[in-house]
C-alpha cells in the first residue's frame, strides 16, 4: 500500500512547483509586454496663449482653454503692438485661436518661465488682413534662443502654396534655463512689413526624440546623435492606413497625425489594415505609452494579396521638404495581421531617398512578438542642389529571406528637420500642394473576399463579366484591325505636346479633421488634363531614360522620374515593355464572378491602349526591349534597359504611375491616343 500522507506531500509539492513556475512566467511575461492602461502624459507645463484676443479665456475645437495675452506676463517687449482681430473668417476657420492677432511693427519679444527639459512649441497662423495691415506684407523672422526657427517668412504665400487656410508649425525645443524666449522681427527688406501671431502653444514633452548613436544616418556606416543642443522642426506625422488624429486624440502632447492618402505616391496605394477592436496593443517593456496613440498601431497600410503582384511594384510615399538640411524620419511598425504572428513571414526593404534603410526588415523580429509596437529612426541629408525636393520613402518585399509572404506594412510616420550647426531651421516656401485625386481603397482589393451567398448576384455578375470579356476582345481586335488609319494621322516626334480637354470630371473641396483646408481636388482626375507626348520630350523629360531617375519597376515596364515644361512639371514616366502579359491579366479579371473583382472602365480602356502600342511597335520589328529575367536587386533598382526604343512602345501613362507632383495627372484615364481629336 501506498503511504497516504506521503503521496499527498508528493502532491502538493508538484502542486506548488506548478503554481511556481505559472507564476514565474507570469512575471516574466509582465517585465517584457505591458497591456495598454497607462494614463497619457501629464506635461508639466501646458502655455495656450490666444494672441491679441479681448482679455476673456476661451475653449478651442479639442476643448483646450486659451488665455488673452492681453496685458500678459509673458510679453516683456515694450516695443510698437496692437492686437486685432481679422478682417473676414473663413468657414474652415475655427474661432479660437486664429480670429484675433498680435501685431508687431518692431522687435518684440515674449518670456515664458517653463521648466527645463524639452517643449513642444507651436505656432498658430491665419494670414488674413489685420487693421490696415495687408496680409501680404506680413514678412518675419522668428528666433527662440539662439536658433532661427523663420527667416524672411511668409505666412500668406505659404498658406497659398499649400492650399490652406491656416496653418501651425511645431517645433521641438531643449530648455535649461528656465525661460524661453519667442522673438519676432518684421523683414527690413519689405515695405510696409510686419510680424504677426495667432497663438503659441508651449506643452512639455518627455524626451522621446533623442538619440545617441542610435540613429542611423542612411547611406552611411556612421550614427547621427540627436541631443540637448538639437532643433527639431515637425514637418509631417502621419497615420499610416488610418483617419486624422486630432490633439485631443494624442497621448497628452498635442500632437495633430494626419492621414497618409495625400502623400502616396501614384495608384499603387497598397490597402488599409486595420486590426480587429477586440485585440490588445501591448508595449514592451521600456517602451513609453505616450510615444505614439495606440491608434497609430491599430491601423497600417500594406501590400497587395498578391505576393507576385507586389514584386513588381513600390509601396511609396513622398514629401516636399528644404534642402541643406538633416532630417529625422522615424517609423511606426506593429504587426497586426492575424495571420502573421512569427518571425521571417513578412520582410521587406526600406529606402529614403532612393537609397537603403533597411535590407530586411522583419517587425515581429524585432518587437519579439505580434500586436506589440516598435519604432525606427533613420537620419538623411538632402544637398541643397535646388531650394526644395520630395524626400521619398519607400518599401519593397525582401526575397532574399525568402518570407512566407512578399509584402511590406508601415503604421505611422514622423518627420523632423533638423537644424544645421549654425542652429538654422529657416527654409525656402513649400512648392504648391499637388492635386492628387482622392483615392478609393475599394478599387484595390476586394471587400469581402469570401463567397456571396447570393447564386442571383453570382450568375448576374458572371454574365456581365463574360460580356465585358467578349468586349473586351472585340476591342482589341478592333483597335488592331484599324491601326493603318491610325498610322496616317500620327505626328512627327519634333511636334511639341499640347494639352487635350477631359470635361469628364468634377471637382469638390476637402478638408482634413483639423480643419485644415487643402483647396479643391478632382474628384477622379482633373477635367483639364490629356497630354500626348513626343518620344523626343520623353527622352529629354528623363535624360534618355537616366537610371539615377528610376523610382519604381511594373509589369508594363519601369517608371522614371521627369520633368517637363522647363523643369515646372513633375511626371512618373513609364518605359514600356512588350512582353507584358497584364493585359491577358485584365482579360481575366474581366470575367471573375464578383463585379468587385473586375477592372474599372478606365482600367480596361487603358490596358487597351497599351496593349496597340506594343502590337503596332511590335508588327514593325519596332520597340523592342528585352527584359526577360528580369529581377528586382535589393537596392530597389532594376537592371539597365536596352536604350532601342522608339515612340509607340513608350508611355507617359499607367495605372501605377500617376504623379502627385503632375497636377493631378492620373494614368488610368489619360490616354494619348483616346482622346486625340483625330480619334481611331
Amino acid at each position: 500500500m501506498l503511504d497516504t500522507p506521503l503521496v499527498a506531500s508528493i502532491c502538493a509539492s508538484i502542486m506548488r512547483n506548478r503554481l511556481l513556475e505559472h507564476f514565474s512566467c507570469f512575471l516574466l511575461l509582465v517585465s517584457v509586454i505591458h497591456v495598454v492602461l497607462a494614463a497619457n502624459y501629464d506635461p508639466p507645463d501646458k502655455i495656450f496663449l490666444n494672441c491679441g484676443a479681448n482679455g476673456e479665456t476661451s475653449d478651442d475645437d479639442d476643448g483646450r482653454e486659451w488665455t488673452s495675452d492681453m496685458n500678459s506676463k509673458f510679453a516683456i517687449s515694450v516695443g510698437n503692438s496692437l492686437a486685432s482681430d481679422a478682417a473676414t473668417q473663413k468657414p474652415s476657420v475655427p474661432t479660437t485661436p486664429y480670429m484675433s492677432a498680435r501685431i508687431f511693427q518692431s522687435d518684440f519679444t515674449y518670456s515664458f518661465p517653463v521648466s527645463s527639459g524639452r517643449k513642444f512649441v507651436r505656432l498658430y497662423f491665419y494670414p488674413a488682413d489685420y487693421d490696415n495691415h495687408t496680409a501680404k506684407h506680413g514678412v518675419f523672422s522668428l528666433h527662440i534662443g539662439p536658433y532661427t526657427l523663420l527667416k524672411n517668412f511668409s505666412a500668406f504665400e505659404t498658406a497659398n502654396n499649400l492650399n490652406y487656410d491656416f496653418f501651425s508649425k511645431e517645433y521641438s525645443v531643449n530648455t535649461e534655463s528656465g525661460a524661453l524666449n519667442v522673438t519676432f522681427t518684421p523683414d527690413p527688406n519689405t515695405p510696409d512689413s510686419y510680424a504677426f501671431i495667432n497663438g503659441i502653444e508651449i506643452v512639455s514633452h518627455p524626451d522621446i526624440y533623442s538619440s545617441s548613436g542610435t540613429s542611423m544616418l542612411v547611406g552611411a556606416s556612421t550614427s547621427f546623435d540627436i541631443g540637448n543642443t538639437t532643433v527639431l522642426e515637425n514637418v509631417y506625422r502621419l497615420n499610416v492606413g488610418g483617419q486624422a488624429i486630432s490633439a485631443k486624440g494624442d497621448t497628452g502632447l498635442f500632437r495633430r497625425w494626419a492621414d497618409d492618402t495625400a502623400y502616396i505616391y501614384g495608384s499603387a496605394i497598397g490597402i488599409p489594415v486595420a486590426a480587429d477592436q477586440n485585440i490588445t496593443i501591448s508595449y514592451p517593456s521600456g517602451f513609453p505609452d505616450y510615444v505614439a496613440p495606440v491608434e497609430v498601431y491599430k491601423t497600417a497600410r500594406a501590400m497587395l494579396p498578391n505576393p507576385q503582384t507586389n514584386l513588381g511594384f513600390n509601396l511609396s510615399w513622398y514629401f516636399d521638404v528644404d534642402t541643406g538640411f538633416s532630417y529625422l524620419v522615424r517609423l511606426h511598425f506593429c504587426e497586426i495581421a492575424p495571420d502573421k504572428t512569427k518571425p521571417n513571414q513578412r520582410v521587406f526593404e526600406i529606402f529614403i531617398n532612393n537609397q537603403s534603410a533597411e535590407a530586411a526588415a522583419d517587425v515581429i523580429l524585432w518587437a519579439s512578438a505580434s500586436k506589440v509596437p516598435v519604432y525606427k529612426d533613420y537620419v538623411v541629408y538632402l544637398s541643397n542642389e535646388t531650394p526644395r525636393q520630395d524626400l521619398w520613402l519607400a518599401l519593397h518585399p525582401n526575397t532574399y529571406m525568402k518570407p512566407n509572404d512578399y509584402n511590406a506594412i508601415l503604421n505611422g510616420v514622423e518627420i523632423f528637420k533638423v537644424n544645421t550647426s549654425g542652429g538654422n531651421l529657416a527654409g525656402s516656401l513649400p512648392n504648391p500642394i499637388p492635386m492628387q485625386p482622392v483615392i478609393d481603397p475599394s478599387r484595390v482589393l476586394p471587400r469581402n473576399s469570401g463567397k456571396s451567398d447570393n447564386k442571383g448576384g453570382i450568375i448576374g455578375g458572371a454574365i456581365a463579366g463574360a460580356l465585358a470579356g467578349i468586349v473586351f476582345v472585340g476591342l482589341i481586335a478592333c483597335f488592331i484591325a484599324r491601326k493603318g488609319n491610325r498610322r496616317k494621322n500620327q505626328n512627327s516626334n519634333d511636334r511639341t505636346s499640347n494639352w487635350l480637354p477631359l470635361s469628364l470630371y468634377g471637382s469638390s473641396d476637402t478638408s482634413d479633421t483639423t480643419g485644415k483646408t487643402y483647396g479643391s481636388y478632382a474628384t477622379s482626375i482633373p477635367s483639364n488634363l490629356g497630354r500626348h507626348f513626343t518620344f523626343a520630350e520623353i527622352q529629354a523629360a528623363t535624360d534618355n531614360f537616366d537610371e539615377a531617375r528610376l523610382v519604381g519597376v511594373g509589369g508594363f515596364g519601369k517608371v522614371y522620374r521627369g520633368e517637363i515644361d522647363g523643369g515646372r512639371t513633375k511626371v512618373a514616366i513609364k518605359r514600356g515593355n512588350p512582353l507584358s502579359d497584364q493585359v491577358g491579366e485584365i482579360a481575366v479579371k474581366c470575367v471573375a464572378d464578383e463585379g468587385i473583382h473586375r477592372p474599372s472602365m478606365g482600367d480596361v480602356l487603358w490596358n487597351l491602349e497599351f496593349a496597340l502600342q506594343l502590337q503596332e511597335s511590335a508588327g514593325e520589328g519596332e520597340g523592342s526591349v528585352d527584359m526577360e529575367n528580369e529581377e528586382m536587386p535589393l537596392n530597389g533598382k532594376s537592371k539597365e534597359l536596352d536604350e532601342n526604343v522608339t515612340e509607340d512602345s513608350t508611355s507617359i501613362t499607367g495605372q501605377s504611375l500617376a504623379s502627385a507632383d503632375s497636377d493631378g495627372l492620373t494614368a488610368s484615364a489619360v490616354f494619348s491616343q483616346i482622346i486625340n481629336p483625330n480619334g481611331r
